[in-house]
């Protein structure tokens, strides 16, 4: 290791922390999504728990509808977790991406730059899906929150 210190010397270590910065900003820009999701996750897990004390308490077109929601809750853990495991693994890719930018730029070794291109590559790809489980997430979870119809008034009547 000291052999490679006069080398290091020799490299412009900022340049090299500068290269390093713009996928650490994606590793917090990540941290903060994860914890969207995992908030996403504790409240429909909430939420399921209230649906499954009630399912034991409805009967007829309620029941129906409990047992409707409970079905679409677990679709949307499906999602959410998905989403969470994908943005976990990205977060690991752009964490060995900063450790590739780093021995590149201390080596300077050609073959780095495109295994450095292809891990930035394999996190956005990465990332991309956990926003699309997420956007499936929320439209699943919008679609349950939907009013129901005895629910809304006619606009019609006089107040």
């Amino acid at each position: 290791m000291i052999s490679v210190l006069p080398e290091l010397a020799k490299t412009d270590i900022v340049t090299v922390l500068q290269t390093a910065m713009a996928p650490a900003f994606l590793l917090v820009a990540l941290g903060g999504m994860l914890n969207i999701f995992t908030g996403r996750l504790e409240r429909i897990i909430d939420r399921a728990r209230i649906m499954q004390d009630r399912y034991l308490e409805t009967e007829g077109e309620e029941h129906i509808l409990c047992v409707h929601e409970l079905r679409d809750l677990q679709l949307r853990i499906k999602y959410v977790n998905s989403a969470i495991y994908l943005s976990v693994v990205s977060s690991i890719v752009v964490c060995v991406l900063i450790g590739l930018l780093f021995v590149m730029g201390l080596t300077s070794h050609p073959a780095l730059a495109q295994i450095v291109a292809s891990a930035f590559i394999i996190a956005v790809i990465l990332l991309s899906v956990a926003l699309i489980q997420f956007s499936r997430e929320v439209r699943t979870g919008i679609r349950d929150f939907m009013i129901r119809e005895e629910y809304l008034e006619n606009s019609d009547r006089k107040k």
